[in-house]
C-alpha cells in the first residue's frame, strides 16, 4: 500500500528512456520504474527536466503519465509535470493527467515570457484549482524567484502539498517553520535539509541511479553516507541535467545509448571521472548491470 503524499520524502524524478528512432522506449521505462519501487521510494515525477518533458510532445508527455499511473498508481506515488508557461496549457494537461489517475501535479512558474508578481500567483492558483499539487521553484531555469511572499498567498489553497525549493535549505527551513511542506530540488543539499532543517524530503536526481542509498540517506541521519554521495552528486550536475544522469544510465546498461537532441552525452574526459565515481560503488547499489565507459560512437543522436 503506497503512502499518502505528504509521508513521501523521497521522490525521484524519473528518467525518460528513448528508442534509437527517438521514440520513448516504454520498457526501459518500467524497468527503471521497477527498480525506483523496489528500492522503497515514495513517488517518481513523470516527465519533469529529468524526463525531458520538455522534449517530449504533450501527446507522448501525457500519454507516459496515463501509462505510469494504470501500471504503477497502486505501488507509488504518480506526480505528471504538466506545469508549463502557459496557464491554458497547465490547466488542460492537469485534467487529462487526472483524469488518466495521477496522483499529483507539478507546476512551475511561467519561464521564458515571464509574467508579474500578480500574474505569477494568479498561473499557479489556475493550475491548482485542477487537483492536488506541488509548486516547483527553480530560479535557475525560470529566470524568476518564486519569493516566500507569494508562495504563502498559494499555501492556503485546498490543493497545494507543498514546494520543491532550489533556493536552499535557510528558505526551506522558513517554510517548514511556517507549516509549508518543503521537499528539496538539490539533491546536495538534501541530507542537510531533511536532517538539520525539517524539510520532508527529496525529489531527487541521484536516485534514478542509486535509490536504495538515497532511500538510506533521507531514512537515516548519516553523515558519512551523505559524503560518500557528494563527489557522485557534483558529478550529477557537472553539465546542464539531465546530460549526466543520461549518460550514468547508459554508463552502466539501464538504458540504450540513445539521446534526443539537443542533448549530448558527456566527454570522454567527463565519463572518465563518472567512471571512476561509478566504480566505488557495488554492482548492486547502482542501477544497471555493467559498467563501461562507452566510447562516442556508441552514442545515437535523434530528434
Amino acid at each position: 500500500m503506497k503512502k499518502d503524499i505528504m509521508q513521501a520524502s523521497l521522490i525521484t524524478a524519473i528518467k525518460t528512456p528513448f528508442k534509437a528512432n527517438g521514440d520513448v522506449d516504454l520498457a526501459d521505462y518500467d524497468k527503471l520504474v521497477e527498480r525506483q519501487i523496489a528500492a522503497g521510494v515514495d513517488g517518481i515525477i513523470v516527465g519533469g527536466t529529468t524526463g525531458e518533458g520538455h522534449l517530449l510532445s504533450w501527446e507522448e508527455h501525457l500519454m507516459l503519465i496515463a501509462h505510469s499511473a494504470y501500471h504503477f498508481g497502486s505501488q507509488i506515488q504518480i506526480i505528471g509535470n504538466t506545469g508549463s508557461n502557459n496557464t491554458r496549457e497547465a490547466i488542460k494537461a492537469s485534467e487529462t493527467g487526472f483524469a488518466s489517475g495521477m496522483d499529483a501535479a507539478l507546476h512551475i512558474n511561467p519561464y521564458y515570457g515571464r509574467t508579474s508578481a500578480d500574474g505569477v500567483v494568479e498561473h499557479l492558483k489556475q493550475a491548482l484549482a485542477m487537483g492536488p499539487a506541488f509548486v516547483y521553484n527553480v530560479p535557475g531555469r525560470t529566470g524568476q524567484d518564486i519569493t516566500p511572499d507569494l508562495m504563502l498567498q498559494l499555501a492556503d489553497h485546498e490543493n497545494f502539498i507543498g514546494v520543491k525549493e532550489c533556493a536552499g535549505n535557510e528558505r526551506i527551513a522558513q517554510y517548514e517553520a511556517q507549516g509549508v511542506a518543503c521537499w528539496s530540488g538539490n539533491d546536495d543539499e538534501c541530507f542537510d535539509g531533511k536532517h538539520q532543517h525539517g524539510s520532508h524530503g527529496v525529489i531527487s536526481v541521484t536516485s534514478n541511479i542509486v535509490p536504495e542509498l538515497m532511500r538510506a540517506l533521507m531514512d537515516d541521519n548519516s553523515p558519512a553516507l551523505n559524503e560518500r554521495l557528494q563527489p557522485l552528486m557534483s558529478w550529477l550536475f557537472c553539465e546542464p541535467n539531465p546530460i549526466a544522469i543520461n549518460t550514468a544510465l547508459m554508463m552502466t546498461g539501464a538504458v540504450d545509448h540513445n539521446f534526443r537532441l539537443p542533448y549530448k552525452a558527456l566527454t570522454t574526459e567527463q565519463r572518465e571521472v563518472g567512471l571512476a565515481l561509478l566504480a566505488e560503488f557495488s554492482q548492486d547499489e547502482i542501477v544497471g548491470d555493467s559498467l563501461s565507459l562507452l566510447s562516442d560512437e556508441l552514442f545515437n543522436y535523434c530528434s
